[in-house]
């Protein structure tokens, strides 16, 4: 919990914006998780970058959210402060080259992949699709059919606890799948705004592009709350696979399944808990290694207040690498 005189600071340097004890399953995709001691939402990157300045200052601990997807939010909630990030300004050079396009961290990635096409730009059309926030993809190199961000990405405006506020080239910060140095090394940073590449092309073409990946996602994605693919595909191997071979597809722990569908799809089906979804990850998990000594690695991270969490998990959760 927050101290009393850390509070009052907060509430009279943030007054009507700051709350309390806000539920956070109301912020994830999964629709899971406890409450939040205190959270604000910041509607620009210049207030995002305020708001985190006051709560390093304060040293209290700081967990900034997204889109809430590939994120598993304990059921004891979030200690410190909680930002929910809705800056999603978005601004686009389509008149000279290089064409480009810059957005707020908060900005959802199917947003970025619409104004792409009202302007004929490609380059981007696997983003359109991926259900989360521009600052995720930069944090975890997100990505789809064979594309991520790292083949787009020009730079990204960084806000680091350490350094304060710096423009990160791709290249420094050094992607590997799904993760970049930021991820792996657990760093107090946050993603305020990225700046991508993209070029000219036809409208209609790019319109269909999407199309056709949002159809093939819904092909193979089951609907209801998630929190994306739970595992990386293993080198070689695909994890929905891998934990279908064990029988595991339609597996119910409390309110949540492995999907019939996809099995690196957990679904919240009624009303499940987070520990519900966890006890599932692990069991999938178990299950995988036993039959082929295959050690999944999950997609997503963890965050909040938990009991008896494997130590190979917090490794893993915190620093995957």
């Amino acid at each position: 919990m927050i101290n009393d005189n850390k509070l009052k600071i907060l509430r009279d340097s943030f007054g009507v914006k700051l709350q309390e004890n806000i539920k956070l399953c109301n912020f994830t995709t999964m629709k899971v998780g406890g409450p939040a001691d205190a959270l604000m939402i910041a509607h620009s990157s210049a207030e995002l970058a305020g708001m985190i300045d006051a709560v390093w200052k304060l040293e209290l601990p700081l967990h900034v959210l997204g889109g809430g997807s590939n994120l598993l939010v304990s059921d004891l909630g979030l200690r410190g402060v909680s930002i929910i990030n809705h800056a999603h300004t978005i601004k686009i050079n389509s008149k000279s080259a290089p064409y480009s396009v810059w957005a707020e961290s908060g900005a959802l990635m199917v947003n970025l992949g619409k104004q792409l096409i009202l302007r004929g730009l490609k380059g981007m059309e696997w983003a359109a699709t991926i259900p989360g926030s521009v600052g995720g993809a930069v944090y975890g190199n997100a990505g789809a059919f064979g594309k991520d961000t790292s083949n787009d990405l020009i730079s990204a405006d960084i806000f680091h606890k350490e350094s304060g506020r710096e423009e990160w080239s791709c290249e420094r910060l050094d992607y590997t799948y799904r993760a970049s140095t930021l991820k792996r090394n657990d760093e107090p940073a946050i993603v305020l705004s990225a700046l991508f590449n993209v070029e000219k092309g036809n409208p209609e073409e790019i319109k269909t592009e999407i199309e056709g990946y949002r159809k093939r996602r819904a092909k193979i994605q089951p609907p209801g709350p998630s929190v994306g693919s739970v595992f990386r595909n293993p080198q070689g191997h695909s994890a929905g696979r891998l934990i279908e071979e064990t029988g595991l597809k339609g597996k119910v722990i409390g309110g949540a399944i492995i999907s019939t569908k996809h099995a690196n799809f957990i679904i919240n089906n009624n009303n499940a808990t987070a520990r519900d979804i966890l006890d599932l990850i692990l069991l999938a998990r178990s299950r995988v290694f036993e039959k082929n000594g295959i050690n999944l690695i999950p997609e997503i991270e963890l965050v909040g207040e938990w009991t008896d969490l494997p130590e190979f998990l917090q490794t893993i959760m915190k620093k995957a690498k």
